[in-house]
């Protein structure tokens, strides 16, 4: 059967994302305590970074972020960040984490990734008003590379906060996505790849020299595996819906010269779910993390292989989110000393993303 029209990271963007209903079984936190949780974490959100308690978990944001659009109707829209932010903050654990102040990324860190003449194309096409990048499916508008700078600038920070011993792990609340832009080609709703230039930025300027990539996003991280193909120094491990776009990201595709062997990627039809990633992260990826022995792990935490997300066909559940960032926390902590830096990609059902996003933050800080 054919499968659904689909653009960049799945159906029609013109589908209009359905918000999800609560479980009406799961318990729900009294209006006293749902205020005072809410009003701690916003003062908290509100200093200065210096004037914040040190905290084990550092979420990673830029409100910059919250500028590139793709229009109304466009399922990879601010509100997925704004849904993201409000439910940090307001949750249980909202006071053991910080939320520091960022920098947009300097035109050097997006060369850790990308061509300068890729970098100047971006550049170009903001000015002119396009609303479109010429190189592939992704929206523009007037602040999009401010947004796209913010984006990897926050992901610069949360790694040198990370090996600089100022936070065990960090999540980065960025958009917009990463994964599918290559060094010379945005795609699929991506301009930077801000996963690849925080890699890149920790194995160039931080003297690291082995870094694990895992990225459970429901589509194939085709341009993190083509930046670090035959590079070496990164283990890329990735889970996916196929045939799904971007068409890319078979069992076959394993790396090439001194990265022979350490591209692995992991498809599994429609309808797959916590049998298929979460055993494929613990019967793969684990012995093979054990063979590589990183010195950082990073997460491309696409929620969109969610169950009743709008662009994927996946089964996982906000619990099947918690075990396996659980997973790869020991990864982390059996090689890395604890250091795990995970960034946002995709995940468009707005409640389903901020139910998701908390489970896999809940485990990040559960393990300080």
């Amino acid at each position: 059967m054919r499968a659904a029209p689909y653009t960049a990271e799945g159906r029609d963007p013109a589908r209009k994302v359905k918000h999800e209903k609560p479980n009406p079984m799961q318990p729900r936190p009294s209006r006293r305590q749902l205020l005072q949780a809410s009003g701690a974490c916003l003062l908290a959100a509100s200093l200065p970074a210096r004037a914040q308690p040190p905290a084990g978990t550092l979420v990673f944001h830029h409100p910059l972020c919250l500028k590139h659009l793709a229009g109304r109707r466009h399922p990879e829209r601010p509100e997925r960040l704004e849904a993201v932010l409000q439910a940090l903050r307001t949750a249980a654990f909202c006071d053991r984490i910080g939320f520091p102040a960022t920098r947009p990324a300097a035109e050097e860190d997006i060369l850790l990734a990308h061509s300068r003449d890729y970098l100047w194309r971006v550049k170009r096409e903001v000015a002119e008003g396009r609303d479109q990048l010429s190189t592939g499916d992704t929206a523009l508008s007037p602040d999009s590379l401010a947004a796209a700078l913010a984006a990897a600038g926050a992901v610069v920070a949360a790694v040198d906060a990370v090996l600089g011993g100022g936070a065990r792990n960090a999540f980065c609340a960025v958009r917009p996505p990463g994964h599918h832009a290559s060094a010379d080609r945005g795609m699929g709703f991506c301009v930077f790849n801000n996963i690849a230039i925080g890699a890149r930025h920790a194995l160039r300027r931080r003297d690291l020299r082995r870094v694990l990539i895992a990225d459970w996003d429901v589509h194939h991280g085709n341009g993190t595996q083509d930046l670090f193909y035959s590079d070496g120094s990164v283990l890329f491990f990735d889970t996916h819906q196929a045939p799904w776009y971007p068409g890319t990201g078979s069992e076959s595709e394993i790396g090439e010269g001194k990265a022979k062997g350490l591209i692995i990627n992991r498809p599994f039809p429609a309808g797959a779910g916590r049998r298929e990633v979460l055993g494929a992260f613990r019967e793969v990826l684990v012995p093979a993390a054990e063979r590589f022995r990183p010195e950082l792990v990073m997460i491309s935490c696409g929620f969109d292989s969610r169950i009743g997300d709008p662009l994927g066909q996946f089964k996982l559940t906000d619990q099947d989110f918690a075990d396996l960032t659980d997973v790869v926390l020991e990864i982390a902590g059996r090689h890395a000393g604890g250091r795990l830096v995970s960034v946002l990609e995709g995940g468009y059902a707005l409640e389903g993303l901020a139910a998701a996003v908390t489970a896999h933050v809940e485990r990040l800080v559960a393990a300080d």
